[in-house]
């Protein structure tokens, strides 16, 4: 039945027993979680009426003034469930964040424990963001790592490239191909040698925005779904935003990619770039070529990088000097194959006819300084029966070292 006040549902609950309320408040909770039609206001009213019941009974009982609280939503204990969380945990990691942090997107009511765990996530977000939002909320860890995962397995240099979570403006250093060691004559000193860092990369923080306008039956939903829902389209739009970044970045209130972020030679003794005229097909010469440009150093583990159109037009069907295919597909279908001995990765944001040759996973990089910050606001669309939903990433990414790089090209014009 639905209670038209909190008072009704009071009274209709204040001579049941303790064990009869908590009975019906796990009932509730069951049907929060799986019915998508559930009436979540009138489900709240019969809550709070449960709570006041289950209070006025304690209240009644001698000796058990001292109970512990009961939690509206899963009818459990509170006493058990504040355990779980202290304020020196990684909040973002705790289930009650999660909980929180889904229940305040959906507009639905946060237990004692849920609050408090969110209040302390939010508080650590003002602290490091405070120059640009007080009140976003940091997406939870597990939802966060759930996000990169299915962004990584779209494919594409994302995949391979080396993920950061530090703070912007911070040098990291990057460690490069050292000096070999000496032969050692028998009883001789050997003097030790300084290990210098004469390479770092620091991120800085620039800004990726989307917002999200959901329809307010979203409220309805449970946390697994809506959850699900947000981390595919997270996924859809600010992951797919770096992978572009990471060939075509500016660098200009962006991040810096492959094209810009690397000075691209042709000619002299820098050269790593291998270009041949738009009148003139790429040749396994070239190829051979842009391979002999890369240092051994960066050779191990270094992949070849394209677009679909660039593989099966240039490099499928390309033979060596002695008719042989420099292509070799993976018959195992564990990866798209090989040129020349190298591994392939497909990535569409990648220009025709452009190829690059590197080890993305060492010297290729982009950086999260504090994951996704989700914001909700039910203003702004209010008489379209909207709500709206703001992801923000404070987000950079860029080649960590230009010479564990080479590109073969053709020429535009």
């Amino acid at each position: 039945m639905k209670f038209k006040s909190v008072a009704e549902a009071f009274n209709h609950y204040r001579n049941m027993d303790v064990a009869a309320l908590e009975a019906r408040a796990q009932a509730i909770n069951q049907e929060i979680d799986t019915n998508p039609e559930a009436d979540i206001e009138a489900l709240n009213i019969e809550l709070r009426g449960i709570k006041e019941a289950r209070e006025n009974i304690e209240l009644r009982s001698s000796g058990n003034q001292g109970g512990a609280g009961l939690n509206l939503v899963t009818g459990r204990s509170l006493d058990g469930e504040q355990q779980r969380f202290t304020p020196g945990d990684d909040v973002l990691s705790t289930p009650e964040y999660r909980s929180g942090f889904f229940k305040t997107l959906l507009g639905q009511q946060l237990t004692a424990n849920e609050q408090a765990a969110f209040n302390a996530g939010v508080e650590r977000r003002a602290d490091a963001f405070s120059a640009s939002t007080d009140v976003a909320a940091a997406i939870p860890t597990a939802t966060l790592n759930e996000v990169i995962k299915k962004a990584r397995t779209i494919g594409g240099l994302l995949g391979e490239a080396r993920a950061f979570n530090m703070p912007s403006k911070i040098a990291i250093p990057i460690g490069t191909p050292v000096s070999r060691a000496a032969w050692h004559v028998e009883g001789a000193a050997v003097d030790s040698e300084k290990v210098t860092v004469n390479t770092a990369v620091t991120f800085e923080g620039n800004e990726i925005m989307k917002v999200l306008s959901i329809s307010a039956k979203t409220r309805r939903m449970t946390i697994s779904a809506f959850e699900a829902y947000l981390t595919d389209e997270l996924s859809a739009c600010v992951m797919e935003t770096i992978a572009d970044a990471l060939i075509n970045g500016s660098g200009s209130g962006q991040g810096t990619g492959l094209e810009t972020g690397v000075t691209w030679a042709t000619t002299g003794a820098t050269k790593n770039h291998v270009e041949v005229a738009a009148n003139v097909n790429i040749a396994y010469a070239d190829v051979v070529e842009a391979v002999a440009l890369l240092k051994r150093g960066y050779s191990q583990g270094a992949k070849w990088a394209m677009n679909n159109a660039t593989l099966y037009r240039v490099f499928y069907g390309m033979t060596d000097t002695n008719k042989r295919p420099i292509f070799i597909a993976d018959p195992r279908g564990e990866s798209v194959g090989k040129i020349l001995g190298f591994d392939i990765v497909i990535d569409d944001n990648i220009a025709d006819n452009v190829a690059y040759l590197g080890n993305y996973r060492k010297y290729l990089g982009y950086n999260l300084a504090e994951g996704i910050a989700i914001e909700v606001s039910r203003d702004s669309s209010f008489k379209k029966g909207l709500i709206d939903y703001r992801a923000m990433a404070i987000a950079d990414c860029k080649p960590l070292l230009g010479e564990a790089f080479v590109k073969l090209s053709k020429a535009s014009t």
